[in-house]
């Protein structure tokens, strides 16, 4: 059995712009337009490589910031770039037979199969996969705060030697920590792990989940709030918007909402605010089934009392005395 380290770019529509507006039969946050994977064998070898261009069906120009982040410009799609299916195909024949993927954050695997479930590609290959930065936590500090790439090579002293922000790259870099890991040992703790932190710090699913999406550039927190449960809080299933209850707020930066589909019924929202470095506020949102934990969680809230529903304590005047509270002089029991 080896592991894949896996890592991708994908190309996003710009708010507002006639390609975010589309409506595809599969909602994706972003399409693929590079992938990178390194191989690491079971005795923790670092070996083969792939790397591929993937030209964009559905966003076909490319977005400034993932333009700038990447280096990745549309001239190079066009001429390196191959078509999705042929991608996958040629992906997969190079992974080989049971294999276990490995990323760098929750992202990579989400966007893969929502790709793959765009053009209809059979995704159950990508089943087995674990998030490097949990097991990398796990046997380092035992933190449970979402750490950098760069942060993590740092730590075992690892110097770069591949551009950052580079599918191949960011993938080389992640397979020379993962090779410094146990991750047999990893993989049997995952699951404790995972369930050892509310939301798997900073955006592991919890059981219900079936959508996962990230907004960006918005003004800052109430502005975020209000588009999650304004224009942007659309149904997973007809993608009409929905009508929202009430925010509740958890730690973290991170907020829910039981939102409401006329047609397909209710789904718990929760959505966590970061702030871009440009100042303005990225939020990643969350959308699960009315049945699911995460939606039990939201009833148990809901159940009890907030600080702005409890009843407030008048401010008696200086010098007045508090009122006497009313005897009740009945005989009922």
């Amino acid at each position: 059995m080896d592991y894949i380290v896996l890592d991708m770019e994908w190309n996003q529509p710009w708010p507002g712009s006639p390609s975010a507006q589309k409506t595809l039969s599969v909602p994706i946050r972003g399409e693929i337009i590079q992938i990178g994977a390194v191989r690491i064998t079971e005795e923790l070898v670092v070996a083969d490589e792939f790397q591929v261009m993937v030209k964009p069906k559905v966003y076909r120009h490319l977005n400034r910031r993932v333009s700038k982040l990447t280096g990745i410009k549309e001239a190079r799609l066009r001429e390196e770039g191959i078509p999705f299916r042929e991608a996958m195909e040629r992906f997969r024949a190079w992974c080989g037979e049971e294999v276990v993927f490995l990323t760098w954050g929750f992202d990579d695997i989400g966007i893969l199969r929502e790709n793959l479930r765009l053009y209809g590609m059979e995704e159950g290959w990508t089943e087995h996969w674990y998030n490097a930065q949990m097991i990398f936590n796990a046997q380092t500090d035992g933190s449970t705060s979402q750490k950098a790439l760069k942060t993590a090579m740092e730590a075992f002293g690892i110097e770069a030697s591949r551009p950052a922000h580079d599918a191949l790259g960011d993938a080389y870099h992640t397979a020379l920590i993962c090779a410094r890991l146990d991750l047999k040992k990893g993989a049997q703790e995952y699951d404790s792990a995972l369930r050892s932190h509310e939301n798997g710090f900073h955006g592991a699913e919890l059981p219900g989940c079936i959508q996962r999406e990230v907004f960006r550039d918005l003004p800052d927190k109430n502005a975020a709030l209000s588009a999650m449960s304004g224009k942007d809080n659309r149904c997973p299933i007809c993608q009409k918007q929905m009508l929202g209850s009430r925010w509740f707020a958890q730690p973290g930066h991170r907020y829910m909402d039981l939102a409401t589909c006329p047609e397909h019924g209710k789904f718990l929202i929760r959505v966590r605010l970061s702030q871009q470095p440009d100042g303005l506020t990225r939020v990643s949102r969350l959308t699960y089934e009315a049945t699911s934990e995460a939606a039990e969680a939201y009833a148990r809230r809901a159940e009890k009392a907030d600080p702005e529903e409890r009843p407030r304590r008048r401010r008696r005047k200086r010098g007045t005395k508090p009122a006497k509270p009313e005897t009740d002089n009945s005989n009922d029991a």
